[in-house]
């Protein structure tokens, strides 16, 4: 016999039917935790921003290319490079210099060319023993280009409007 109780509560989910986290999404979770402490326990806007992006969803987390890193880290010699995202290897760069980069993710080519230049690649916990208020580190974040921003906005066909269509061939007669 159902009660008002349980129709208030139908859509809600039971303990035993929330799908448990698995793989990364438990290493972000701990990251969460870790970067939420430290926000919490120091002063520093470093780790505030990185708690912001840690809880960002995957789609909004865009990737970085070394060689947007390098172009990025020019005049930061010497510095922890640090990017709350995927880092990606670019084939058109001939040379990685040598970095000291801290990301979710590395892909492995990308990897394997920043450890071959004499770089170092580091995860947050490490990062977080090692400077745990960010000081002497660059925060970065990839470009904001996702195909499906294309079509947001005002109808495409207004008047002052730049939105992208969805059919194929806007020229074509149906």
């Amino acid at each position: 016999r159902r009660t008002s109780l349980d129709l208030f509560f139908f859509k809600q989910k039971t303990a035993y039917e929330i799908m448990p986290l698995v793989g990364s999404e438990m290493c972000i979770r701990d990251r969460i935790r870790l970067y939420t402490f430290l926000a919490r326990r120091t002063d520093s806007k470093f780790n505030q921003a990185v708690l912001k992006r840690l809880n960002q969803s995957r789609t909004i987390r865009y990737p970085l290319s070394i060689s947007k890193l390098i172009k990025l880290t020019k005049k930061a010699q010497n510095k922890i490079v640090v990017v709350v995202a995927n880092v990606i290897n670019d084939e058109r760069l001939l040379k990685v210099p040598k970095l000291t980069v801290c990301a979710l993710r590395f892909s492995e080519k990308a990897r394997e060319r920043i450890l071959a230049a004499g770089g170092q690649v580091l995860t947050f916990d490490q990062l977080a023993l090692r400077a745990p208020t960010g000081s002497n580190t660059v925060l970065l974040r990839g470009t904001r280009s996702r195909e499906a921003l294309k079509h947001f906005g005002a109808a495409p066909g207004s008047k002052g409007s730049h939105t992208k269509t969805y059919n194929r061939h806007p020229n074509k007669k149906r």
